[in-house]
């Protein structure tokens, strides 16, 4: 457990992120935030990676994994079933502040700002207009996926709407209501509320929850549509919005303050020099300062 009142917290679930939060907390630590980040375990998480934050001195907890009442098949995205679980942060009222971070991001500038990010009260209980912050979700399908909803296409995505004002687009974000009104659920800034955290239990609950083709973030986005404060792209840089022909308009190297390595190949999926794309790059210089400043201190174990 961590002893400050305000957290970065990650979900982890099996070894296959491990590496990506290793580098996400070094990321973190490297642009001296002044918080810590602690790993959110659940039942699955094996013996292995348990030592693996221990030897690193990374907080952690256990939490339940998350599941709707109803099944949901998510074969063509078997990522989506541990997404649920990233609901728990609301959960935590034990923090004052809790700013959720997928294991697949790296850190590129200091955002502690987030910690202070005005919200809503937990008092509010999910009643407010400010209930948490997120980016938007990309709804563009630069993939073509075919089992994507036929909704999600760039006239109806946040950040087509920011393409004539780059230079504002690097300072807020679109209208939470805009287009779908769909959050990104790689970065949630939330102030925990036992109350706000039953109004999302209480809606997994429903057979509605069949609907929610993006687990947590769809259930956000309905739940609490149009109540939630927009952040720019940049705390939450999905690599696809670099691509040429996505967003890349309002993409700026210099601005982003944190990637999201969405989608697969992951970074270290691959070998270091043969990575897919530039921004893979990024990610591998971080892995190596990472891994020889703990090769340094006697930590060698293959994550």
């Amino acid at each position: 457990m961590a002893d400050s009142k305000k957290v970065w917290t990650t979900l982890i679930t099996n070894t296959a992120y491990l590496t990506g939060l290793l580098t996400l907390d070094h990321s973190l630590k490297k642009h001296k935030s002044a918080y810590p980040l602690v790993a959110l375990y659940t039942d699955t998480f094996p013996p292995e990676g348990h030592k693996a934050l221990d030897d690193r001195a990374i907080a952690k907890k256990h939490v339940k994994y998350l599941l709707p009442k109803l099944h949901k098949d998510f074969t063509n995205d078997p990522r989506f079933y541990d997404c649920w679980s990233k609901l728990t942060p609301f959960s935590l009222v034990e923090y004052d502040r809790v700013v959720q971070l997928d294991s697949d991001m790296l850190v590129l500038r200091n955002m502690d700002e987030l910690m202070e990010l005005e919200l809503d009260a937990p008092s509010m209980a999910g009643k407010g207009d400010k209930v948490f912050a997120a980016s938007h979700a990309c709804v563009c399908n630069p993939l073509q996926k075919p089992h994507y909803p036929n909704d999600w296409v760039p006239e109806k995505c946040a950040f087509t709407s920011q393409h004539s004002n780059p230079d504002e687009a690097q300072k807020t974000g679109a209208s939470a209501s805009f287009g779908l009104g769909i959050p990104n659920g790689g970065l949630q800034v939330v102030n925990p509320s036992n109350e706000t955290y039953q109004l999302i239990v209480d809606q997994m609950s429903q057979d509605s929850s069949m609907d929610y083709d993006f687990a947590d973030q769809s259930l956000l986005g309905d739940l609490f549509s149009g109540r939630w404060v927009a952040l720019p792209y940049t705390y939450n840089a999905l690599k696809t919005l670099r691509w040429q022909g996505v967003h890349h308009q309002i993409w700026r190297d210099d601005e982003v303050k944190n990637v999201h390595y969405i989608l697969s190949p992951k970074p270290w999926d691959e070998k270091e020099g043969e990575h897919a794309e530039e921004s893979h790059a990024w990610w591998w210089k971080a892995n190596r300062e990472r891994l020889d400043a703990e090769k340094s201190r006697g930590i060698d174990d293959g994550f």
